[in-house]
C-alpha cells in the first residue's frame, strides 16, 4: 500500500470496530486528486479493520461502494474523524463496512463499503507469493504509528 491516508487509530475492536483520525492538509499530495474537493480516507480505515481480522494475511482490495453521501466539504485545518463498523462479521471472502466521517461533531459523510479477500486461485502467479496490500513496509509504518492493536507477530506472509 503507498500511501497512510490516516493519521492514527484512536478505538479499534478486532473484527468489530475501527476509529481513525485524520487531520486535513493540502501538504499531502495524494488528497488533491482523491476525490477533489472531498478527501476522505474511510475506504484505508474499513481496508484495515477488516486486514486485521485475518493477521493482515489476506489481500483485501475494495470491492464496492454500496452507497456514499456527502453533507459538508472539509478544507485544511480539519480533523476527521472516521468510524468504520463491521456490517456482521470478517468473513473468509471478505466483510462490509458501514462508515461514518464527522468533523468537530457534524456529520461529514456516510459511507457503506464491500472488501473482497483476493481469491488465490484466479489471482495472477506473482501476485500470490507478496501481499501488496499489506506489505511489510505498511505493517511496519501501522505498527510506528501505533495504529490498531498490532502484535509484533502480526506480519504479512512475503515469503
Amino acid at each position: 500500500m503507498r500511501w497512510i491516508w490516516i493519521d492514527k487509530f484512536v478505538e479499534f475492536e478486532s473484527g468489530r470496530r475501527a476509529v481513525a483520525v485524520k487531520n486535513v492538509t493540502l501538504a499531502e499530495e495524494h488528497l488533491h486528486d482523491h476525490v477533489p474537493g472531498y478527501p476522505v480516507q474511510m475506504a484505508q480505515t474499513g481496508g484495515v479493520l477488516v486486514g486485521e481480522a485475518f493477521d493482515f494475511k489476506e489481500k483485501v482490495v475494495l470491492a464496492k461502494v454500496t452507497r456514499a453521501t456527502f453533507y459538508r466539504h472539509v478544507v485544511p485545518g480539519d480533523q476527521i474523524r472516521l468510524e468504520a463498523n463491521v456490517m456482521g462479521e470478517v468473513r473468509p471472502e471478505g466483510a462490509s463496512i458501514e462508515g461514518r466521517i464527522t468533523c468537530n461533531g457534524h456529520l461529514v459523510a456516510e459511507i457503506e463499503l464491500m472488501f473482497a479477500h483476493l481469491d488465490q486461485s484466479r489471482a495472477p502467479v506473482e501476485s500470490t507469493k507478496h501481499n501488496f496490500v499489506f506489505n511489510e513496509d505498511f505493517i511496519r509504518l501501522l505498527r510506528m504509528r501505533h495504529l490498531g492493536g498490532l502484535a509484533d507477530s502480526a506480519a504479512p506472509d512475503d515469503a
